[in-house]
């Protein structure tokens, strides 16, 4: 793993906690992951019954996946949209769906706030440029979108001058703004999250690789551990367990970070309160104004592996590192010159109907959450919290969200696979093209949505 900013600035090295699983061992609760999913599943299930015996299994170090890698943005984004939702379930079940995610942001801030922890938490909202007129077209419509489904302070739409206020952004001519969404050290999360469990006497066992989830038990190299219930929180490593290599997609997104920037170029730049912030093409970039002052930037654009193969050495790309550096540059002429001081990157989880789904069944004691699409620290959260309901047997609300018990199909065998997702990889990236030079929607990006369900 190449190191991300996250990692080299949390206070404290990588924890050890309990070592390895050398042994057999029975519990009552026993999540394979040591990510978000897991670590949140542990928290919640802890406080809803502290008299739950809990291990969690991780085969590398605490926060080694994603939530240790990503843009740092704990958003109300969910992967289906209003209109999918609602065509399995409800208009209102999509609705709640939403509200959920909305009220899940300020739930990861209250806990923090609660426990004194330090994850640099920024609560100031989202601000998407629209850098051309096709992209305004899209962001006039995400914004109608909203209002029409009853969340018109939710999404608003900015002008060209509002926009440039919040984000001093090249040839902007429009944008929107959602306050859901706060910035942090994804990182930083994880370490608090671990050390309060580890505290509470939860068993986390690093350098135990899953090899396999049966009802009741997993099986690990050295131990199995048996257990009434099994949670899977694997996401873009759920290919490494048995029979699950076209459960969830593993494809990769990148990320550079710059150094500390003076106060002169912030002046410049804008993001006065740390929003976080894109633009509205279509091959998806996000950002951050960190708490030191750096902006941690990435984006899509690394090709499926073959296989659904995940490397270390996957984790660099110097083509898309650099198209990032650059795309950062031309957002923002004063960066001409800043020096990179990270470049890093790894595996997110897609499901092949593009839902998240949190799964439980309690007659087996099997449960998973995942397939967030890049969008999982906030994400991760309400999947934790709602699989400790599920597993308590505790009345809420969030046990009957449409989310809940999705079945996504499973992806296609190769090679269709990997010609299909970097089929549609290449589509986006000649969509924003396309869109730039004529001014005109790309029908190539229209149709990939509608097959993604957007």
């Amino acid at each position: 793993m190449n190191t991300s900013l996250w990692c080299e600035q949390a206070s404290t090295p990588q924890p050890l906690f309990t070592g390895r699983l050398e042994s057999d061992l029975t519990v009552d609760l026993v999540i394979v992951g040591g990510g978000f999913t897991g670590l949140w599943t542990a928290y919640y299930a802890n406080q809803l019954d502290p008299s739950l015996s809990i291990a969690i299994i991780e085969s590398e170090f605490v926060g080694f996946g994603a939530s240790g890698r990503n843009g740092g943005w704990v958003s109300a984004l969910f992967p289906a949209h209003f209109t999918a939702l609602a065509r399995a379930s409800s208009r209102e079940a999509a609705r709640r769906m939403h509200q959920a995610m909305v009220r899940n942001i300020s739930d990861i801030g209250q806990v923090a706030h609660t426990h004194g922890w330090h994850i640099d938490w920024a609560h100031s909202g989202t601000v998407v440029a629209a850098r051309n007129n096709v992209q305004n077209e899209r962001a006039l419509a995400d914004v109608q979108e909203f209002s029409d489904w009853g969340f018109a302070n939710d999404l608003v739409y900015l002008n060209a001058s509002d926009t440039r206020d919040r984000l001093n952004a090249t040839d902007i001519v429009g944008g929107s703004f959602t306050p859901h969404c706060a910035a942090i050290n994804p990182y930083k999360l994880v370490q608090e999250l671990a050390n309060f469990l580890d505290a509470r006497g939860i068993s986390i066992f690093s350098g135990t690789p899953a090899l396999r989830i049966d009802p009741g038990m997993v099986v690990t190299p050295r131990a199995n551990v048996r257990a009434k219930n099994v949670i899977r929180a694997t996401e873009g490593y759920t290919k490494t367990l048995h029979a699950e290599k076209r459960s969830v997609a593993p494809v990769y997104s990148l990320m550079v970070a710059t150094e500390q920037l003076p106060e002169s170029t912030w002046d410049a730049i804008g993001l006065r309160e740390r929003e976080t912030f894109s633009d509205y093409r279509n091959l998806i970039i996000y950002g951050q104004r960190t708490a030191d002052n750096r902006i941690a930037f990435g984006g899509r654009g690394a090709p499926y592996h073959f296989n659904s193969k995940i490397s270390p050495l996957q984790d660099l790309n110097p083509g898309v590192h650099t198209e990032l550096r650059n795309t950062l540059t031309q957002m923002f002429p004063i960066l001409q010159g800043v020096h990179y001081t990270h470049a890093w990157g790894g595996p997110l989880g897609i499901a092949r109907d593009w839902w998240a789904s949190c799964n439980y069944d309690p007659h087996t004691g099997l449960g998973s959450s995942g397939g967030y699409v890049g969008d999982g620290v906030g994400t991760a959260h309400l999947g934790g919290k709602t699989l400790a309901h599920l597993i308590t047997r505790t009345e809420s609300e969030l046990t009957t969200l449409p989310w809940v018990n999705h079945n996504s199909r499973k992806w296609e065998p190769e090679p269709l696979r990997w010609i299909g997702a970097n089929l549609g990889l290449q589509v986006m990236q000649r969509a924003d093209t396309h869109e730039q030079n004529t001014g005109k929607a790309s029908r190539g990006a229209i149709y990939m949505n509608r097959l993604l369900g957007h």
